[in-house]
């Protein structure tokens, strides 16, 4: 009996296929199946060390870019909450294989205006997987502004796009 186990990372990309022999039956030519039950083992402990280690390079990458986004929001002097006043489009790759979504401003003050947004881009399990600012500069009083949100690195599986904090100033 042959049982094939397959995990995916989406953010790390990693793709691990284990091939593990079973008990039922198998054996490495010697009537003795233990053996073989003990590779196969040996091997899914592998791939689940492999698989970890690819989910921690993953977070790790999530925060980094977390943290630069921070900072980016941080430079914004005056700024007021204006979370309400975008809107992101469908989520699609770009021919680079980066994950991009339009983001839309609406500028409902009296004055042009600048729009700092940042959007969180997650997994299928909802866990955060990289983060951008996109600025829309000189947005005219009362009109709307547009812009591309670009992942910081390749990412895989289904991934969605929300916005996190978005800045008018």
């Amino acid at each position: 009996m042959v049982a094939t186990v397959a995990w995916t990372r989406g953010a790390a990309g990693v793709v691990l296929a284990v091939v593990a022999l079973g008990a039922a039956g198998c054996s490495g030519g010697d009537g003795n199946p233990s053996g073989a039950v003990s590779s196969a083992a040996s091997a899914v402990k592998s791939a689940g060390e492999a698989v970890s280690s690819a989910a921690s390079e993953a977070a790790k990458a999530a925060e980094s870019a977390a943290a630069v986004a921070k900072d980016k929001l941080g430079e914004v002097k005056n700024g007021v909450n204006a979370k309400d006043q975008v809107s992101l489009g469908s989520v699609a790759t770009d021919a680079d294989g980066y994950t991009t979504v339009p983001v839309t401003v609406r500028n409902t003050d009296d004055a042009t205006k600048s729009f700092a947004v940042q959007v969180e881009f997650k997994d299928e399990s909802g866990n955060l997987v990289d983060t951008v600012v996109v600025t829309v500069s000189d947005v005219a009083a009362k009109g709307t502004g547009q812009g591309t949100a670009r992942s910081t690195h390749k990412l895989s599986g289904t991934v969605t796009a929300q916005t996190g904090t978005a800045l008018r100033y």
